[in-house]
Order: C-alpha cells, then structure tokens, then sequence
C-alpha cells in the first residue's frame, strides 16, 4: 500500500485548530503564507511517500543487526538519510547561524508528522538528533556549539539521549555512570546505559551521546546527576573526526516492534578511554535533559499519531478493496465491500477522529512551544509558556494511548488478513506500542498534569483552558449550524465536568496525594478527549464548511464531539475514587 502524508489535512489542523495565525501575527517569521506552508509540506510529503514510505515494510522484516561490535541498519536506510541531509529536513527550525532554516518548531512538526508516518524506525533516528540539538542550543559550551552544532543541524552528524541504566528506568536517582574530571576540561565516562534508540548505525559518520552521569562529590539522588557530551569518534580542534572514543555497543535488542531502529546497550569507558565534556553546569544535567526530554515528549505523541494515520489510511484501502457480506436486510446478489456496513465505517471514522484529534493536539502544544519562546509581548509569552506546559503530557500520553486504538481497529478491520503479518496492518500496532513508554511512561505523565501542572497556581493552566473550551461550546452552540450545535452541547458538558474533576484533583494533590496520584491517569485520560474535542471544534468553527472538503472535516470534528467526547465524562468516577479504589488490592489477593 502507497503512504500518502495527509498535506491539506495537516494546513487545515494548523490554521484553524492550532492557531498558527498566532505565529504568523508575531512577526517573528517573514513568510508563514499558506502558498508557503503548501510548498513545505508538499515537498515534506514527496519524502516521506516516496523514499520512506517504501523502507517501511523492508525495515520491520529486515531490521537493524550488530555485526563485529558496529550496526547495520536496514538496506536503504543508508541511502535515504543522505537524501534526508541533502534535502536539509533536519534543519527546519534550527538558528540560520548553525545551518538551520529559522522556521518555526510547528512546522518542523509537520515535518516530523510526514516522516514518521512513512516510517517510524527510520525517523526514531532523527527525531532524537533534532532533540540533542535543542539541549545544546540551551546549554553547550561555545565550543560545543563550534565543533557539533553545524553537524548536528543537518544531521551529518546524529545524536542520542542516554539516561537509563539497568537499575534506573524511569527513577534515574539511581544512576551510576561516572565522569572523573581529568583537569584539562575533559572527563573520563564510565558506565553501562541501556534502551538507547540509534546509540550506532552506519548512516552517519559521528555521533553525538548526550549522557547523564555522576561526578565523585556528586549529591546523591537526581540533584547529582551532571551531562556530558561524548562522541562515537573524538574531535580535533579542527572539527575533523579522530580516533575511536572508547564507546561499546554490547547488543542491541530484539523487541516488539520498530525493528529497523537499532535500541542498544552501550559500555562508555571499558578500557578507561571514553572522554567526555560537560554540557551545562555541574549537577544540572536532568534539568538540561528535560529541555530535550519535553520537546522529544511532543514528538513521540505526533509519531504516535502519525502512525495512526498510516494505519487508517492502510484500513481504509483495505475496506474499499475488501467485498464481503451484503447490506443488512439484502439476500441475494454480490457481496458490498466491507465499507459498505455500518460497524466498519463507524470504526473508520473513530481512527480518523482519534488521529486528527491526538495532532491538533500537538501542533496546538508547539504553537505554545514557539509562542512561549518568540512572542514579542511579555504577557502572551508568559501565556503561551503555561499553555505549553500543560499541553505536553496530554500530547505524548493521550496521543499515544490513542493511537494503540487507532492501530488495533486498523487490525479489526482487517479481520483474520490482520492477524497475519503479510498485510502489515500488525506492523503499525507492534511500532507504535513503545509510544506510550519511552520518554517518559504514560503514568508518569498522568502525574507530571496532577502534580506538577495543576500545582500551578492552584489549577490555573485546567482552569484557563477550560474556559476557553466552554466559550468554544458556546460559540457552537450559538453558531446556526445544527450540526456544531450539537457537538458544542456535548463539549460544555464534558468541559463542565472536567472543571469538577479538577477541582477535586487540586484539592486531593494539596492534601492527600495519594487520593490525587490514584485518580492522575483517568484524569488526564478524561483531559485528553475534552482537549481533542476543543481542538476540533474549534477548527470547524473557524474554517467553515462551504465545499465538501470542509464539509468531511466537519463531520469529523461533530463524529468525535458526539461518539468519543462522551468517554471522556466515563472517566469522573475513577478520578474521584481516591486512594481506597486502589489500595484496598491486596497483593495476595492479585497472585494465583
């Protein structure tokens, strides 16, 4: 099946659901016209259909393999990331003084939206360079900025994240990797990290690890975790790639799915050689990792989405091509094909509300993301940084947790022709079920929006988007348009009890956080459809619905408000049954 990257889908998401006018009215960027946008994302889309698009299969069957101590990535991989680099897609929203093209981080979304869609194991790679260059951006050393920037920018040369270690997953208190100084500015790196997505391959010809380690007189716990800048190859003063660093790759592990993205283990420093450079101050390195971490967290909620996409767009040729069965009632004559029913169509369009729902929830968040970083008015910086936070663990778990749904109904409707792997409906599902637990799990960010969030000004960032909501429900309601009169009812009501689950959830996370904690997943859950529900409406209402384009995306938008927006109100009760819903489980009681 041919991948299309959903061009006008993606305009109109930005436009009239994320508010891209907003970047466009800072004056910040001189030309962020439609004609423009159209020509990015058209030449994005030609990518991603027709060089990634076609490595998709091959790289899920052929995945990346460890010969010798070097990896080896999927035939064609190779090839495609040099027409990545000549093509300068990684330098979207990069300075111009690095090589970037000063674009704006929404766009450079899109971008992303296009690749990972086409496929996921190869854009792992470069989705995780773009996100080192952001950590350096922010806190590398000048000359840092001189020797990788430029490289790293247009990914001539790739990047890491490496933060786990086999005994610190997600609670990196417990790294153990250490960085003895050497005197001379650099430090010898010791230590084993695991689960590191592209930590070698053989598409570029230097990496550069962004680690997390201890210094000897380093505080214990997260307070003494410093980052450091190593490279698969050290670097002369020149810029020019010397000898081998000592950095090991001792596997790469066999998993579920993206099995073109090579995840490793790596040894820094088994023969005392690896050397390494600070990257901001010292015992601040989990502050400078989540400068990556957070933009990274908006990215693998878009590539979630993006896969979701994928899968529709794969389910939705299969029901037209698929003839089965005949309409309720009909007893002779030729089977219809499955789009036909009722139930097949139902679920097509759940997939494509859900995607639509999961991106407009993204490209919302890095409007917040650019707005918060660019807006020449104090104020609405201050805004857009709050909306921004807010956004984030909604855009990374509820996109994800989405797309799972997405990709399992893209299986359903294939029926037993999913369950085989030829069709490569599976692929979608086993690709995107890592989505919801690398950067971050997806309980982990249930309680990022009720401890950290909501302790902002006592639940001021829900509360400000809750009313923001509830007058987009009232501008529905109030519209004319039956159709959004009815999707703006549906949304006042789900807003208006999100607006009660909140203020339960400040109330029991300042004074019993366990109570709070046991209701964080639910209730970002019920967050998530209220946001998604938001963003589609608001979108129809702005764009209208004069031809039968805007007239399907309408439809969209009333399909979720009226079949997936009422989940959202399920989740009340699990939010407020505190504490005891969970703890009265006994561990007898759960084990044979």
């Amino acid at each position: 099946m041919a991948y299309n990257f959903p061009v006008r889908d993606v305009q109109y998401l930005l436009n009239h659901a994320a508010g891209l006018d907003r970047l466009r009215d800072t004056g910040v960027w001189e030309d962020l016209s439609d004609e423009f946008l159209e020509a990015v994302l058209g030449e994005a889309g030609k990518f991603a259909d027709n060089v990634l698009a076609p490595l998709n299969w091959e790289s899920d069957q052929n995945g990346a393999r460890l010969e010798n101590g070097k990896v080896f990535t999927t035939p064609g991989f190779k090839e495609a990331y040099s027409q990545y680099v000549e093509a300068g897609w990684n330098s979207v929203a990069f300075p111009e003084e690095y090589g970037g093209q000063g674009l704006p981080n929404t766009v450079a979304l899109a971008v992303v939206d296009a690749m990972q869609g086409a496929c996921i194991s190869f854009a792992m790679g470069t989705m995780l360079t773009t996100a080192a260059v952001k950590a350096l951006l922010a806190f590398g050393s000048e000359e840092q900025k001189r020797l990788y920037l430029e490289k790293l920018v247009s990914a001539e040369w790739s990047g890491t994240m490496n933060l786990s270690e086999p005994q610190a997953g997600s609670d990196l208190a417990n790294i153990k990797t250490k960085a003895t100084p050497n005197g001379d500015g650099t430090y010898n790196i010791k230590g084993q990290k695991i689960w590191i997505s592209y930590g070698d391959h053989d598409m570029a010809p230097n990496i550069a690890h962004l680690v997390l380690a201890r210094l000897p007189d380093a505080p214990e716990g997260t307070r003494g975790i410093s980052m450091f800048l190593v490279p698969k190859f050290r670097v002369g003063e020149d810029g020019s790639i010397g000898q081998a660093n000592d950095v090991k790759i001792v596997s790469i592990e066999e998993k579920l799915g993206q099995h073109g993205s090579p995840t490793c283990v790596m040894a820094y420093g088994d023969n005392d050689e690896c050397l390494g450079t600070l990257v901001g101050k010292e015992n601040e390195g989990l502050r400078n990792m989540f400068v990556m971490m957070n933009a990274a967290r908006i990215d693998v909620g878009m590539q979630a989405a993006s896969v979701g996409e994928a899968a529709f767009q794969k389910a939705l040729e299969y029901a037209n091509d698929r003839p089965q069965g005949r309409k309720f009632g009909v007893k002779s004559g030729p089977a219809v094909n499955i789009f036909e029913h009722p139930d097949v169509r139902r679920n097509l369009y759940t997939m494509k509300a859900l995607t639509d729902a999961s991106k407009a929830i993204c490209f919302a968040n890095m409007v917040a993301y650019d707005l918060a970083r660019n807006a020449p008015d104090p104020e609405v910086a201050a805004a857009a940084k709050e909306r921004e936070e807010l956004l984030t663990p909604l855009s990374k778990a509820f996109s994800s947790d989405r797309a799972l749904e997405t990709t399992n109904i893209g299986i359903q409707i294939h029926g037993g022709m999913g369950f085989v792997e030829e069709t490569g409906a599976a692929q979608f599902f086993r690709d995107v079920r890592i989505c919801t637990i690398y950067e971050g799990t997806n309980g982990i960010q249930g309680i990022d929006l009720a401890g950290r969030k909501l302790g902002m000004g006592k639940g001021k960032l829900a509360y400000d988007f809750i009313e923001e909501a509830l007058a987009n429900a009232e501008a529905a309601i109030a519209s004319g348009d039956d159709d959004l009169k009815t999707a703006g009812g549906h949304l006042k009501r789900e807003a208006e009890r999100l607006k009660e689950t909140t203020a339960y959830m400040v109330s029991a996370m300042s004074t019993n956080h366990e109570a709070g904690l046991a209701g964080a997943t639910p209730y970002l859950d019920q967050f998530g459809y209220v946001a998604g529900g938001h963003y589609l409406l608001k979108g129809a209402l702005a764009a209208g619905s004069e031809d039968k384009y805007l007239g399907g995306r309408k439809h969209i938008a009333t399909f979720y408000c009226e079949n997936l927006l009422p989940r959202a109100g399920g989740f009340a009760p699990a939010v407020m049954a505190g504490e005891d819903s969970v703890e009265e489980l006994d561990v007898e009681l759960l084990s044979a």
